[in-house]
């Protein structure tokens, strides 16, 4: 049976301080008048039914994932007692899902993706499936990069599968490069933006991961063990203390030999900092702005407003975040920079509140 599986686990620090501690950004409404985590599961239930719609989170964000999801059944929300990257996540998720459907597939999404072209985004897991089945593979959705992006990891294409669909092997992963390498890439027809979204059966997946990091498939085997019975959360709590947390990227994808990707046609963007975010800003005078912001004599800002009255004057490239109890002023070259920023604020106990 088919599976959609939401990652809602995240922090999303690189939109602080919209996004918080306790508010990450898969709850934010600033594209729309819907959360990221609801417009990410109001896609797939064109594909998918509800009741084979699950999410996986932090048990701290449990109660706001039931407040968001309503429609959604609580034993439908896995929960995790720790953050330990997005291969547990995901092996935790599929061994819960093997073990009451041994032909279970798994369609893989990040909850706080912008998509425009519904009808592309759908063909495109189809595609993707039909691909997982047929050649029990590992399959990830690539984007074709319309600029030079250092914000994003890419996929190096290699040989072509199929000529009707767009799919290739993927012959590397490539983390975020700096801007003369993205340059190179955006010129070239051979590499895709890492949309972080995949399709798989569980059983290649849970096989993959026994290949490539066998101590966390020994820790998911323990946790399989109980999966259904009274000690379930004890176990899956002892085994997370045990595992060494690892993305899915670096753990399985950038070694298996069953890695494939197929090149979408649909509009994506990761929505990963500020500078994605702008984009959707309204325009005044050449800056992005947002709630009550009056700019003059200032070029290529970006203004969140919150409940103040936000003039800017004379003042270029930055970014301005009002957000109720923090104000950010930041140069954009900053961008990337701005989760490690947070991670020296938390180093200060005085701060704690404000994060």
């Amino acid at each position: 049976m088919l599976y959609a599986l939401i990652l809602a686990g995240g922090k999303g620090t690189r939109l602080y301080p919209l996004s918080r501690e306790d508010n990450p950004k898969q709850f934010l409404k600033v594209i729309n008048d819907k959360s990221f985590l609801r417009n990410t599961v109001d896609r797939i239930l064109k594909l998918i039914p509800r009741e084979n719609i699950y999410v996986v989170t932090n048990e701290r964000y449990l109660d706001k994932v039931k407040e968001e999801l309503n429609d959604i059944k609580e034993e439908n929300i896995f929960t995790e007692p720790q953050n330990k990257e997005t291969a547990t996540c995901i092996a935790l998720s599929a061994v819960k899902l093997v073990k009451n459907d041994k032909d279970a597939k798994m369609v893989v999404l990040p909850s706080d993706h912008y998509i425009q072209g519904e009808r592309e985004y759908l063909d495109t897991i189809q595609r993707a499936l039909d691909i997982s089945e047929r050649r029990r593979g590992l399959v990830t959705i690539g984007i074709k990069p319309t600029r030079p992006e250092t914000g994003y990891g890419y996929i190096k294409v290699g040989d072509r599968v199929n000529n009707k669909i767009g799919t290739f092997r993927v012959e590397q992963f490539i983390e975020k490069p700096n801007l003369e390498v993205a340059t190179d890439f955006y010129y070239s027809n051979n590499y895709l933006w890492n949309s972080g979204m995949f399709v798989w059966r569980a059983d290649v997946f849970l096989r993959e991961l026994e290949r490539y990091v066998p101590k966390m498939y020994k820790n998911m085997m323990e946790i399989y063990k109980a999966v259904n019975t009274k000690e379930e959360k004890k176990v899956i709590e002892d085994q997370y203390n045990l595992i060494e947390g690892i993305s899915v990227d670096y753990g399985i994808m950038q070694k298996t030999r069953k890695a494939y990707v197929i090149e979408s046609e649909f509009v994506w963007d990761d929505i990963g900092n500020f500078n994605s975010l702008g984009k959707f800003l309204s325009n005044q005078r050449s800056n992005g702005i947002k709630g009550e912001v009056f700019t003059s004599e200032s070029e290529n800002c970006f203004v969140f407003g919150g409940k103040k009255f936000i003039i800017t004057f004379g003042v270029e490239d930055l970014i301005i975040v009002d957000s109720e109890d923090v104000l950010l002023i930041m140069s954009k070259d900053k961008d990337q920079d701005l989760k490690h920023l947070v991670d020296i604020i938390k180093q200060n106990d005085k701060f704690n509140k404000y994060i």
